[in-house]
């Protein structure tokens, strides 16, 4: 007997974990893209949908739903980004998938088709004014800013990313707070390992945070707020909250993310002159392409190097 929409959400997590060795991450980010459009059905009264109901209206009906809803994080009346959107349909095509594979019917994959995005995607990253701002917006005065300093200065060293952040523990820097430099094996995106750096100034700020620390919690980073649990380590949104508040504290002209530090990382290797490849590694890219929306980078190192070298001055 088949059951509503929203009553197979566990089971088709299970799925992805067990039978599709998704990673952990990969499984909540699909709990959390599918929350969107359960919200969608409990809006029009359809929580109660199977799955041999939903229809190619109710798919449509949803992608201008998405389309139009406003962007809670930064306000904005125009609707979710088209990048935003295929997280959330993409989330639902594999829900879908789960069915067929199940032999559950429901409306074909095939039925969700993906907005387009703009060809060229547009990175923001910082500049050195503007990251010695940021680095300087915490107060070092608190427990609280002894830890943001950290975290901001972390990101930038490393390129982690938010989740590889969060999943730090504090036994595996504790012994090398007073080296020069300090390189850490992770496991990443997708469940590829890496190697990442942290420099000295980076370990100096780490240092000064968990001297601050008097408690005996695993997590390196962990929450000032809130009621005291087992753990008490900070969550990916506790971060990106935490980049929020010092990009409009540091007067960043846009609204920063973890992410953006991230970006920044790659940029400042390219500026320095460090092959494309390379930084490819740093960020735990698979695909050479994904490092490549760095060429705002490597367009305008070309660019000056043709202006240097070919000029055409001799020519008169």
């Amino acid at each position: 007997m088949t059951k509503p929409l929203p009553q197979y959400l566990n089971d088709f997590l299970e799925y992805c974990e067990v039978e599709k060795g998704l990673s952990v991450n990969s499984v909540r980010s699909y709990a959390r893209f599918l929350q969107r459009f359960f919200a969608f059905l409990k809006e029009r009264n359809l929580t109660h949908l199977i799955p041999e109901r939903l229809t190619d209206e109710h798919i449509s009906k949803y992608r201008v739903w998405l389309s139009r809803r406003p962007n809670a994080v930064r306000r904005a009346s125009r609707g979710l980004h088209p990048s935003t959107q295929i997280r959330y349909l993409i989330a639902l095509r594999a829900f879908l998938r789960y069915f067929h594979e199940k032999n559950i019917p429901t409306v074909p994959t095939e039925k969700i088709k993906l907005p387009k995005e703009r060809k060229e995607r547009l990175i923001k990253f910082l500049e050195v004014e503007q990251l010695k701002r940021f680095f300087d917006a915490p107060s070092t005065q608190t427990d609280a800013g002894l830890r943001d300093r950290a975290i901001l200065e972390t990101l930038f060293s490393t390129g982690l990313r938010v989740a590889e952040l969060v999943a730090l523990n504090t036994k595996r820097i504790s012994g090398a707070l007073d080296r020069e430099d300090f390189e850490l094996s992770i496991v990443g995106k997708g469940g590829y390992p890496r190697v990442v750096y942290f420099s000295r100034r980076t370990l100096e700020c780490l240092k000064r945070y968990l001297k601050s620390r008097h408690d005996d919690d695993e997590a390196l980073f962990i929450s000032y707020r809130g009621p005291r649990r087992d753990s008490r380590r900070l969550t990916v949104r506790g971060v990106e909250l935490v980049v929020e508040k010092y990009s409009k504290i540091a007067g960043i002209p846009f609204l920063a993310t973890p992410h953006t530090l991230r970006h920044s990382f790659a940029t400042d290797l390219l500026n320095k002159g460090v092959d494309l490849r390379f930084v490819q590694e740093f960020l735990g890219h698979r695909n050479i392409a994904t490092t490549q929306i760095y060429t705002h980078v490597t367009s305008k190192r070309l660019r000056d190097i043709h202006r240097k070298f070919h000029g055409g001055a001799e020519l008169g």
